[in-house]
Parts: structure tokens; C-alpha cells; sequence
């Protein structure tokens, strides 16, 4: 029962996760590049270099942002239940 609960809330918060870490990437890339939207991988207009760089900053970005919300939820789940999920 405690890995039902802790999948749902899992699920809410990496959906809820996804959306924060793609503002914060955009606000990250407006200060770094001065422009509104990173470069797209099949964009013409930018070259190897931006677009792997704007590849690497999002995918950091994700990564921190996914394991903060993730710890926070387990540590969530274990002031309510007692239990660690992860465990």
C-alpha cells in the first residue's frame, strides 16, 4: 500500500517536476544566450556548439530539479508513514 501511495505521489511530482525544470531552463537560457527560446536540435540556425551547450544546461537543469522533488517526496512519505519508500 505504502508503494502504491508513494508511486501516485511520484507521478504527480514528475509531471509537476518536468514543468519546473523547463521554466527554469528558459529563465537559465535567457540570461546565458539573451534570447527567449534555446535552439532545437533540427534548427538550421544555430550551430553544433550552441545547441549541445542549451542540450547540457537543460539536461542538468532536469536532473537536479527531478532529484530534489524526488528526495523531498520520500522524505515526505516517510514523516507520514514511518517507512522510507525507497527502501
Amino acid at each position: 500500500m505504502k508503494k502504491l501511495a508513494y508511486r501516485s505521489v511520484g507521478a504527480l511530482s514528475g509531471m509537476v517536476g518536468g514543468y519546473v525544470s523547463g521554466v527554469i531552463f528558459k529563465q537559465l537560457w535567457k540570461l546565458a544566450a539573451g534570447k527567449d527560446d534555446a535552439p532545437q536540435a533540427t534548427s538550421s540556425q544555430y550551430g553544433w556548439t550552441e545547441v549541445l551547450i542549451a542540450s547540457a544546461i537543460q539536461g542538468a537543469v532536469f536532473g537536479v530539479v527531478k532529484a530534489a522533488i524526488d528526495r523531498a517526496t520520500a522524505e515526505g512519505i516517510a514523516n507520514a508513514t514511518g517507512t522510507w519508500p525507497g527502501d
